[in-house]
């Protein structure tokens, strides 16, 4: 039953075309382009005013579901942000507790003594290096992650800067979308109440305008909602499984040094 429909339809369609090219050759592309663009201007030029200004209107309050969901990812970056900086404030913190312990691990290992008391317990020089080596290990490791989370809020704070700026000016110009239809209705109103009685034509140029700006608008807002912070890659420490305390020794005291935490003198 559907299949009849359709065949006549290609058929005319396809003796249209061939009547078409018999007439006009070449040019019969041509000649079906214009009478396409012609049909077009006289539907849009037969659209009401009062319609194309309502559905400018609408075009306007659709960007508002878009704003507010670009607030919502802007708290959330804000409050990812702050946690993120109380996380890499108690990451300095436990740092340099750890250079410290390191340091004075450092200072034992600078005497002569073969073994070390601290508090209760007595430990072999053996097994402070081994301390000192697996502390130092883990204080680098340590430096690395606090520094990708640096990067991290870095990258984060860019991130939240460009959304707000952008939901700035999707703001500004909504508001100068409204004031211009708003415009445009008080003109449409005075055409009307002169051209009682009369034929008059009205000039859709600012329209097209404003519905430009607004397809703009969009565009923007869909960047925005796909802006990510890039997640920084932690490097994993080199395990040893030999401790050499010499190298150990001059590692922790370039180390140190670096860190402006210099080691007591060998008594």
């Amino acid at each position: 039953m559907l299949l009849k429909p359709v065949k006549f339809i290609v058929l005319t369609a396809a003796g249209t075309f061939l009547v078409g090219g018999l007439l006009f050759g070449r040019d019969v592309f041509s000649y079906i382009s214009s009478s396409a663009h012609s049909v077009r201007n006289v539907v849009q030029e037969s659209v009401p005013v009062e319609f194309q200004l309502s559905r400018a209107k609408d075009l306007v309050n659709d960007i508002i579901p878009e704003m507010q969901a670009n607030v919502r990812v802007i708290a959330q970056q804000e409050v990812d942000i702050e946690s993120l900086k109380a996380d890499i404030d108690q990451s300095h913190t436990q740092l340099i507790g750890e250079r410290t312990r390191v340091a004075k691990l450092r200072d034992c290992l600078n005497t002569q003594q073969v073994s070390f008391t601290f508090g209760d317990y007595v430990y072999t020089r053996d097994q402070l290096k081994e301390d000192l080596a697996h502390r130092f290990d883990n204080l680098k490791e340590a430096e690395i992650v606090t520094a990708g989370k640096q990067r991290l809020l870095e990258n984060r704070q860019k991130s939240l800067q460009a959304a707000m700026q952008a939901l700035d000016r999707t703001r500004s110009q909504k508001a100068l979308l409204e004031q211009q239809i708003a415009s445009l209705e008080g003109q449409n109103q005075l055409v009307r109440a002169a051209s009682v009685g009369s034929s008059f034509a009205i000039d859709n140029s600012k329209l097209a305008q404003s519905e430009k700006l607004i397809a703009e608008i969009k565009q923007q807002l869909d960047v925005a909602e796909r802006v990510l912070a890039h997640q920084a890659k932690f490097v994993q420490p080199i395990q040893i499984d030999v401790v050499n305390e010499k190298d150990l020794l001059q590692q922790v005291d370039e180390h140190l040094a670096s860190s402006g935490t210099t080691p007591t003198a060998q008594r």
